[in-house]
């Protein structure tokens, strides 16, 4: 974990896209997009089906890992409104084990804005908590500290003599999106017209490498 300073709040930047909130003992991640691959397959393009488990399994680890007591998941946690309901059994029970071990919080995104009752946790489209803002997609006029997803950003970078494109974290000095944490999905360049937009100025790319943040900074 990399200590990271936001909205005058010590978090910890986990290299498989997460953040961690010691003081609210909180796991932050974004876009899972659980049943994916089960919604791609319904439209006649097999995946394998694997991607809700993989991700869920993830997920638990971290939690884990942190000891978190909180989970907020920002937005476009299922790949749709239906996708609960296609979790096959292993998924789903675990996604009931880590909904009912700890305070599970789901803000609602584009993807899931109606989220069924009964998939354990808190549905919200948003919070705030010690003045920084929880929500699925940033807010150009937001001007408090905001922490956000959707966006999947990802950033092309020379690592060892190779050009490298890997998921990131975009940060502004009131602004953080996470990168996707699901394991079926896409991703955006940091410096695409969209997140600009979402963003402003000044703002950098962050790639977590061992025990420290690679910073790039953007032409936004």
């Amino acid at each position: 974990m990399i200590p990271f300073v936001f909205g005058g709040q010590d978090f910890a930047i986990l290299k498989e896209g997460a953040i961690f909130w010691p003081s609210q003992s909180a796991l932050i991640v974004a876009d899972l997009h659980l049943e994916k691959a089960s919604w791609f397959a319904m439209r006649g393009q097999m995946l394998p089906p694997y991607d809700s488990a993989a991700t869920l399994e993830r997920l638990a680890n971290l939690i884990v890992q942190t000891g978190a007591s909180d989970v907020w998941c920002l937005g476009d946690n299922f790949h749709d409104d239906d996708g609960a309901a296609r979790l096959s059994g292993g998924a789903s029970a675990l996604l009931a084990r880590l909904t009912a071990g700890s305070r599970w919080h789901w803000i609602t995104g584009n993807h899931d804005e109606n989220l069924p009752d009964g998939i354990g946790g808190t549905i919200l489209p948003e919070a705030e908590l010690d003045g920084i803002v929880l929500r699925h997609r940033a807010d150009a006029l937001e001007h408090r500290p905001e922490l956000s997803g959707h966006f999947h950003p990802k950033h092309r970078a020379r690592a060892r003599g190779q050009s490298v494109y890997r998921p990131c974290f975009v940060s502004t000095a009131t602004k953080l999106i996470l990168p996707a944490f699901g394991a079926l999905t896409g991703g955006l360049a940091a410096d695409h017209p969209e997140i600009r937009a979402a963003v402003g100025k000044d703002a950098a790319a962050l790639l977590p490498a061992a025990d420290r943040l690679l910073r790039f900074a953007l032409a936004i």
